[in-house]
């Protein structure tokens, strides 16, 4: 039996944590003995965890990541917030929307003299979310795996830094085939090493966690109802759906209400802006919900208004609830959806997220379309994890 390990930073509510659930869940513990190490013990979806799946105890050196500055000091943890605040002034000059990739890299570079390293010895070692620094530096494997969920070609990050951990790795496996594309237009040195392997999908489990009961307010709602799942971030492009929907209700549009299942940094900024436009009735963030189903499964249609993604949990989910979907035409969009077969793909802009929902509510013969055509497909791709095995043999 082979010895493994999986490392990842904790489990909180998310797209790649439900997907690392999926993966563990169909693991093959036969074969394999799982070592799982979490920076942090936290997060709603931790009780989930299978049992076969060994939980290693919690560093805590590796917890401060999950921890502000000040809270740091507070435990004396002075080496750690030095690294910290090296970093946080090394991207204070940065103008990007997504500066916090690169302050996240020199952070973990600047701490790694400080953090202990795993004395255990593997035959395989998969580090699930990036940055991969843990599993590159502090981990002896005989083959090391890294995994990549988002577009490459959309964030700014150091190039000279990243190459240097990804090349401690013999393999690295991108979501989709897009978005192994993109990453390799930023890193085309890597292309030998860099393989596809789809997120693990559950459809029954989806289905039966869909009829657990919504709470009364959307319940009661006989509005058309929006659902998008989805962390509060630049990058899932919120603050767009919330100017598309002003500008769908200035049309006349007054039927149709907007839940937005999520949390993240941007939910005071959402909040602010939901207000100047008097929509606090009709654009609604909802919040963390455990399970998100049974919002996805009461709405009319579900759309994924995003910058970028890797490959959207969340979108293969609404499909599995045979839900019409629209999504904006990111780059790894195509890997997601075939448009006008099993969803629509829109323009990435506010005007063309408004252009892509009045479509979709004025034509409810293309919403059965798509519908129908979700019914039809079997999601199930547990077979996936073959193409894991092989790198792993």
């Amino acid at each position: 039996m082979k010895k493994m390990l999986i490392s990842s930073f904790d489990m909180e509510v998310g797209g790649v944590e439900r997907s690392l659930l999926s993966m563990l869940g169909h693991f093959d513990y036969e074969a394999y003995e799982v070592d799982l190490h979490l920076h942090s013990h936290t997060g709603d979806l931790f009780a989930d965890l299978p049992s076969k799946a060994k939980l290693l105890p919690e560093l805590k050196a590796y917890k401060t990541f999950r921890k502000s500055i000040v809270q740091n000091i507070k435990d004396k943890q002075f080496p750690i917030v030095l690294a910290r605040l090296l970093a946080k002034y090394r991207v204070a000059y940065c103008k990007s929307a997504e500066s916090g990739y690169k302050q996240m890299q020199y952070m973990w570079r600047y701490t790694l003299p400080f953090l202990p390293a795993l004395k255990q010895e593997y035959d395989v070692a998969i580090s699930y979310l990036w940055p991969h620094d843990f599993v590159a530096e502090k981990v002896q494997a005989k083959i090391k795996i890294a995994w990549i969920h988002t577009d490459f070609s959309t964030i700014e990050t150091d190039k000279v830094l990243d190459l240097k951990v990804w090349k401690q790795f013999n393999h690295i496996v991108a979501v989709s085939e897009e978005c192994k594309q993109a990453f390799l237009r930023k890193y085309p040195s890597l292309a030998d090493k860099t393989t596809v392997v789809e997120n693990i999908r559950s459809p029954k489990l989806i289905e039966n966690q869909a009829n657990e009961p919504l709470e009364s307010r959307m319940a009661k709602d006989n509005r058309f109802k929006i659902v998008t799942v989805a962390r509060l971030s630049h990058a899932k492009g919120i603050d767009r759906a919330v100017q598309a929907f002003k500008y769908l209700k200035a049309k006349g549009h007054s039927n149709i209400a907007w839940y937005v299942v999520g949390y993240g940094g941007d939910e005071e900024m959402l909040q602010s802006l939901i207000q100047e436009n008097n929509l606090e009735n009709d654009f609604l963030l909802v919040g963390k919900k455990m399970n998100p189903y049974p919002y996805i499964k009461a709405a009319d249609l579900y759309v994924q208004p995003s910058r970028y993604e890797g490959k959207a949990v969340t979108i293969c989910e609404a499909q599995i609830l045979a839900k019409p979907v629209l999504i904006t035409n990111y780059p790894t969009a195509v890997s997601q959806v075939k448009s006008y077969e099993d969803g629509v793909i829109c323009e990435a802009s506010i005007e063309g997220i408004a252009s892509g929902i009045e479509e979709m509510l004025h034509n409810s013969g293309l919403r059965s379309q798509l519908t129908s055509k979700c019914k039809s497909i079997n999601y199930h791709n547990e077979k996936e994890l073959e193409k894991l095995y092989e790198l792993m043999n």
